[in-house]
């Protein structure tokens, strides 16, 4: 069969109008190559696929005509049959009293063929909120400098944010994502690179609020050097961090009290059996010292009876260890959520999820059907990125989630949602397409490939109504219509960023357009600050590097001559950041989130995208400490901008 034909046959858009308004046609040496790396599709007999029924709502599927009437029917829970039936007609009308959860379907027809699928009994509709309309402060965490840490932002750090926000009106803190990276490489410091996304990275864990540790002179010694510089010595602060939580766990072994040792232990049974594989694979990992599908063939494959042995080996100390690291960490961010519902804050952590993860990582070991390792997930060239981007990053795929039956999708929004009030989906796109580039090819030689979007959303809407978590769906660049739509009909927040929101001729659109149920900024982590807009900062910058910005010096003097005159028309006759405040906090849009960057007037973007080491991308520290933030903000022009959401 042609691979032209071939992708088509499975969905997969080979051809399709860029961000610029070019048509792409896929390489057709790229396209072999993609097919061969997705996992093989089989087509369904009946229903072809997964499943969805809402509560409350009526939930009818098709046969497809290759069935042989009467089709039976029946949906299985934990093995037990919950329900059952047939059906003589080319439908199939589902219960409305199904519990919520991933059940599987069974289904045979008169000629003996059988199908066997996941359906998802999902609510109407994902968690609201419980709240009207707030604002939050959003963090870079590791930058964040303060008298007390190690050279870079940690939990205790985080706190303190908590209570920061809180006396300046705010109802929550935004995060970069928290995921666990790889402890050997501290310059490998994406946060949206991640080892796994269900662990937490321990370079955030606060060494001395550890009970069983004691500082020595040598490690007090060394901590001034580590809180100088102006951006983050990852290789610096893993030197003396990872030394520092051995150290103790050494004396949590000899002298934790009762209490301690119950906690841990029940952690470890609360979050088996992922926890014990993920410490087991980072054992593996520095014992081989190579990806994992090199390491010895015992080993490619995750086995829960063989990590057993491991955990009763020469390694049991080491695995042990790991998992002290993450129950340490996962104690000190509950702290500062519950610090957080201390203070009456009505959202409290909103944290960011990766797209995918690397493909080296725990994940990507752990869940082989699921996650595909060959292809990188990307996007097409847009406005923004004119070459288009390749993020090298593992995502799932469709087939592997079914057979999966969504489970490991389920098991990375649970870890997110664990300590979160609200989680952004970063490229929630890719819940219905994702963009894969292969190895070797640019990011305009990529593909889509069709996701089981409404099963997803199924899941995500499972996910936050148990965990009482929203959920915004990052829904920028090529948009396909009717998507946003769609995700709001699951009550999948927008994210709307106020520099995007403009008309064909350039002007800003009035705050009366924006959507109620949306998070609304003024930029991201990946565009300019606010002060580095207005300056022309983030041209220079990107012009100095040799990429192109996308966008001229007329093009900006028109830009901000359009921001002057929304906010005129508004009634705000000043242009700083606390004008534009007044007026994102005037939008609908329930959640607004303004960047620490931004009230310290910074210039620097976090990150460039398209770079890697020709910009400190993820590593600039704030110049201010967190001790003295809140005398650098004007609080009363701040309270006066968002009085109508700000807390007091």
């Amino acid at each position: 069969m042609d691979l032209f034909a071939q992708a088509k046959r499975q969905g997969i858009q080979t051809e399709f109008v860029d961000g610029q308004g070019h048509r792409r046609v896929t390489d057709a040496a790229a396209l072999k190559i993609i097919l061969d790396a997705l996992p093989p599709q089989t087509a369904g007999q009946f229903v072809g696929g997964p499943v969805v029924v809402r509560s409350g709502q009526p939930a009818r599927t098709e046969l497809s005509a290759a069935a042989k009437l009467p089709v039976r029917w029946k949906i299985l829970a934990d093995h037990k049959v919950i329900a059952k039936g047939s059906s003589s007609d080319r439908s199939i009308a589902w219960p409305q009293d199904l519990p919520l959860g991933v059940h599987r379907l069974q289904l045979s027809d008169a000629a003996s063929t059988t199908e066997d699928v996941p359906l998802l009994s999902a609510p109407a509709r994902a968690f609201g909120g419980d709240f009207d309309r707030c604002w939050l402060l959003a963090v870079q965490l590791y930058g964040v400098r303060s008298a007390r840490n190690w050279g870079i932002g940690d939990f205790t750090d985080l706190k303190a944010l908590i209570e920061l926000a809180h006396h300046l009106g705010a109802d929550g803190v935004g995060l970069n994502p928290l995921h666990a990276l790889f402890d050997d490489r501290p310059g490998d410091c994406s946060p949206y690179s991640p080892n796994s996304r269900l662990f937490l990275n321990a370079l955030y864990v606060d060494v001395e609020a550890i009970p069983e540790f004691r500082l020595d002179a040598t490690t007090r010694g060394a901590l001034a050097r580590a809180r100088q510089g102006e951006v983050v010595d990852y290789v610096a602060a893993a030197g003396l961090k990872w030394p520092a939580m051995r150290s103790a766990f050494e004396a949590f072994k000899v002298n934790a009290t009762p209490g301690r040792r119950r906690d841990f232990e029940k952690f470890r049974i609360e979050r088996a059996p992922l926890l014990s594989r993920f410490a087991c694979f980072e054992v593996l990992r520095h014992k081989f010292n190579k990806p994992w599908w090199e390491w010895p063939e015992e080993w490619r494959q995750p086995d829960d009876t063989k990590c057993a042995e491991l955990h009763k080996g020469a390694d049991a100390d080491e695995i042990a260890f790991v998992e002290f690291v993450q129950w340490t960490a996962d104690q000190q961010l509950a702290a500062a959520k519950d610090r957080a519902s201390q203070l009456g804050m009505r959202v409290g952590l909103y944290l960011d999820v990766a797209v995918g993860v690397q493909a080296d990582g725990f994940d990507a070991w752990n869940e082989q059907v699921a996650i595909s390792r060959h292809l990188g997930v990307g996007a097409p060239p847009d406005p923004l990125n004119t070459a288009g981007q390749s993020w090298g990053l593992a995502g799932f795929n469709a087939t592997g989630l079914e057979l999966k039956s969504f489970e490991p999708y389920r098991e990375m929004l649970r870890a997110s949602m664990r300590h979160a009030g609200a989680i952004r989906l970063d490229h929630v796109l890719g819940l219905k397409r994702l963009y894969l580039v292969p190895q070797g090819f640019s990011a305009a030689d990529g593909v889509y490939v069709p996701m089981p979007f409404e099963a997803l959303l199924a899941a995500t809407a499972q996910e936050s109504v148990a965990h009482r978590c929203v959920v915004i769906g990052e829904d920028l660049g090529t948009v396909p219509e009717g998507f946003r739509d769609e995700i709001a009909g699951w009550g999948i927040w927008s994210y709307l960023v106020m520099m995007f929101e403009r008309d064909d001729r350039g002007a800003f659109r009035a705050f009366d357009h924006y959507l109620a149920n949306a998070l609304v900024t003024f930029n991201t982590h990946d565009l300019s600050t606010y002060a580095g807009w207005r300056s022309f900062g983030d041209l220079r910058t990107k012009r100095a590097l040799g990429i192109d910005p996308g966008e001229s010096d007329d093009a900006r003097w028109h830009a901000l001559a359009m921001l002057d005159e929304a906010l005129r028309h508004s009634g705000i006759d000043r242009n700083d950041l606390y004008s534009v405040v007044k007026f994102l906090a005037r939008t609908p849009s329930r959640l607004l989130a303004i960047g620490l960057e931004d009230f310290l007037g910074l210039v620097d973007q976090p990150n460039i995208p398209g770079t890697i080491d020709e910009h400190p991308n993820w590593r600039r520290r704030l110049p201010v400490p967190l001790e003295k933030i809140a005398s650098t903000i004007d609080v009363a022009a701040l309270k006066a901008a968002t009085r109508e959401r700000s807390r007091a």
